[in-house]
């Protein structure tokens, strides 16, 4: 007769490489977020909607790396670290595991699909939510050449969405302003 003491418990590794990229990624995108907020006027006009008092705190469950972004007093976007104790965040976005955050930060899947297949929780306003998306999409359309980022947003725009003047014109300030 087979007794369950005799099997000890599995535990998965640490996966350390893939949590190294992804709290790269994070730190990158939390940074891009704070710069396109100045640059593109699209993103001004989605981050204007937005309430007041928003902190986003976007995190990879368990215990994954966070990234927090939020408005400041004076209504700018900004990002606030990785550390997420005494802000108070309104709005929660979880990636439920570090392969689903790694799938979806090397654009193998896209956030439509990632949350198609129930790969992230959303706890908080919805329509913020839905925003905050918008702007990850805009950013890796401005962030990464086409080929890939056309992986990770369900729809490139095409031409009449988003001109290459301000495609271009958006993606060299916003570089320039992610790394000073």
């Amino acid at each position: 007769m087979m007794h369950y003491n005799k099997y000890p418990e599995i535990k998965p590794g640490l996966k350390l490489l893939k949590r190294m990229y992804v709290v790269t990624m994070l730190f990158v995108f939390g940074r891009a977020f704070q710069a396109v907020s100045r640059v593109d006027r699209g993103a001004k006009e989605v981050f204007a909607k937005m309430p007041d008092d928003f902190v986003l705190d976007f995190c990879v469950v368990p215990n994954g790396p966070h990234m927090v972004v939020g408005k400041d007093e004076k209504g700018r976007i900004k990002y606030m670290g990785w550390n997420p104790a005494g802000k108070k965040v309104t709005i929660y976005m979880k990636i439920k595991n570090m392969d689903a955050a790694f799938r979806m930060l090397t654009f193998q899947e896209s956030s439509c699909t990632a949350t198609s297949r129930d790969r992230l929780i959303v706890d908080g306003d919805l329509p913020t939510a839905c925003g905050v998306l918008h702007i990850m999409d805009l950013l890796e359309v401005l962030l990464l050449p086409k080929f890939l980022a056309k992986l990770g947003v369900k729809r490139y725009p095409k031409w009449s969405q988003l001109s290459p003047v301000r495609k271009w014109t958006s993606r060299l300030l916003t570089y320039v302003r992610l790394v000073a």
